[in-house]
């Protein structure tokens, strides 16, 4: 594990921002003396304005925001596009705008813009390799913050130009931010010809390294195709919480070579394990290395798009290189794991069965041991299920699982029942070794939860307190989908919170932990 540190430099040109505000907000938020930590204010007509924090949301006035409030923020800051987005010239800060039916605007988010000098430190040996780089991650995790700092490195050394869209990259105005350095600035004139300027960019202006922040139209993917296949370096960033839910997007999923469904041979077949018909990749990946970000200082590098897409498509998980950074601003790199060897002839330690749910009757009635209740990791072995639902559902109830790609490595295999009645090769392998089948009876969270229930030996007093949890989560998100303002969900650990924030997002609801432990609890809100 390698080790090093980059200092940190921060700049944010806050009292640009304040200065646009109404007196009386201003003033608030000059109390709470909180600047570092300030993510952005939000003006609602008729409501009390609010700012929100990394860690909570705060009222700054019980007067509620009227129009005068919102005309005067409007009258000091910049053009509005067709996106509803402004800014502040030469800052990089972000206002958006709500409107009625009829055009005029009754809401306002107002969005603290920083350039954090010596973030792309973490990731900077991957930046200056000259490969095509993919940064994926939720909104506010801090994609354009790396991909700002990806710009003005690469532009000490190389002809870098950066395609604008909404301004985020190099902030409002004609004259970019100091946060991109040396590169020039494209500005797009309407979000819909994002495409036809990163083409432009490439014929016009010879760079050597095109950045783009959210690829998310297929116009979009398919320029960023063109412009790799020029041998152009092409930085950019795509909305996503995972590899996995990246080859699912129909829109994007060319970005990491396409999936396609292909027929086999009988003999294919019958070599791979598998159907006749399955998914392959269809093309080279348009990026070459992909970076997940799964928060601010955590990502999970994956070096070769092109074998991680092909082992998730044959039921593999592919092992990505942990990258992150601790408290003291130390980088660490924990390269990709080796799987585990477990000798040929050795049997497994877990009782030879079949576990399956109640719907294979000769198996369901069978009086199958149980794993030991102590939380070892257990391998699992997942022929034809999804293994980013699995590691969910593993972590939704904090049990240690670890995927394997093959039978002989496994603790136990989890397949579908029409994978188990067709006895398909891996399925056979597992039962001749001794290995346990957990048969589901479909592809879903619940039945993946119920299986490892049984597989860990869980009490009823350990899955009561998580489905408890877990419903309050779902009636949490319901009110709030049909209006509430916001719904705080009761104390919980940490695991618990992490799977709610989790469960919050596929809603694209926002989320944000609140208090100390252990009264440490989970509040949802509209985004």
């Amino acid at each position: 594990m390698d080790k090093h540190s980059a200092e940190l430099r921060t700049t944010d040109d806050l009292m640009a921002l304040l200065d646009v505000l109404p007196p009386s907000i201003r003033e608030a938020l000059k109390i709470l003396n909180r600047a570092d930590d300030l993510l952005e204010i939000v003006l609602d007509l008729g409501r009390r304005p609010e700012a929100r924090f990394v860690d909570r949301e705060v009222t700054l006035s019980e007067a509620e925001v009227s129009h005068e409030d919102i005309a005067y923020v409007v009258q000091r800051i910049g053009q509005f596009t067709e996106d509803n987005r402004a800014g502040i010239e030469r800052t990089l800060h972000r206002i958006s705008a709500i409107r009625n039916r009829q055009g005029n605007v009754v809401g306002l988010t107002c969005r603290v813009g920083r350039a954090v000098y010596g973030t792309i430190e973490i990731i900077q040996d991957i930046v200056e390799s000259g490969k095509n780089i993919l940064l994926l991650g939720r909104p506010g995790v801090g994609k354009t913050t790396l991909l700002r700092e990806a710009a003005r490195v690469l532009a000490e050394t190389k002809r870098v130009i950066v395609v604008d869209t909404s301004n985020e990259i190099a902030g409002d105005g004609d004259i970019p931010h100091p946060g991109i350095g040396q590169a020039r600035r494209m500005q797009v004139a309407t979000p819909a010809l994002q495409h036809e300027v990163m083409i432009e960019a490439v014929e016009n202006h010879m760079p050597e390294v095109i950045v783009i922040d959210e690829i998310g139209r297929e116009l979009e993917a398919e320029a960023a195709r063109t412009i790799a296949e020029r041998g152009v370096q092409l930085v950019g960033t795509a909305h996503g919480g995972s590899l996995e839910n990246l080859m699912m997007n129909p829109t994007l999923c060319d970005l990491v070579g396409g999936i396609e469904s292909v027929t086999l041979s009988d003999e294919e077949a019958r070599r791979r394990g598998t159907q006749k018909s399955v998914l392959e990749r269809k093309a080279p990946p348009t990026f070459d290395v992909l970076v997940e970000i799964q928060y601010r200082w955590k990502l999970l590098v994956y070096h070769n798009v092109a074998q991680a897409v092909d082992a998730l498509l044959r039921g593999r998980t592919p092992q990505a290189e942990i990258r992150h950074r601790d408290d003291n601003g130390v980088v660490h790199i924990e390269p990709a794991p080796a799987s585990a060897q477990t000798p040929l002839g050795v049997a497994s330690a877990v009782p030879a069965r079949v576990r399956c749910e109640p719907v294979l009757e000769d198996a369901a009635s069978a009086d199958v041991p149980a794993l030991p209740p102590a939380r070892n990791t257990v391998r699992v072995f997942p022929y034809g299920i999804s293994q980013a639902r699995l590691r969910q559902a593993a972590a939704s109830l904090q049990l240690p699982i670890h995927f394997v790609e093959d039978v002989r490595q496994a603790d136990v295999v989890m397949t579908l029942k029409s994978h188990y009645r067709k006895r398909v090769q891996p399925v056979a392998d597992a039962e001749s070794l001794g290995v346990p089948v957990y048969v589901l009876r479909a592809n879903t969270f619940t039945q993946m939860q119920s299986s490892l229930i049984d597989i860990f030996n869980l009490s009823e007093n350990e899955v009561d307190a998580f489905s408890v949890a877990m419903r309050e989560t779902q009636e949490a998100i319901r009110k709030v989908l049909e209006g509430a303002r916001a719904v705080e969900l009761s104390p919980q650990s940490s695991s618990v919170r992490r799977f709610q924030h989790e469960m919050a997002r596929e809603f694209n609801l926002v989320s944000h932990s609140r208090g100390r432990e252990p009264q440490r609890r989970v509040r949802i809100y509209q985004g």
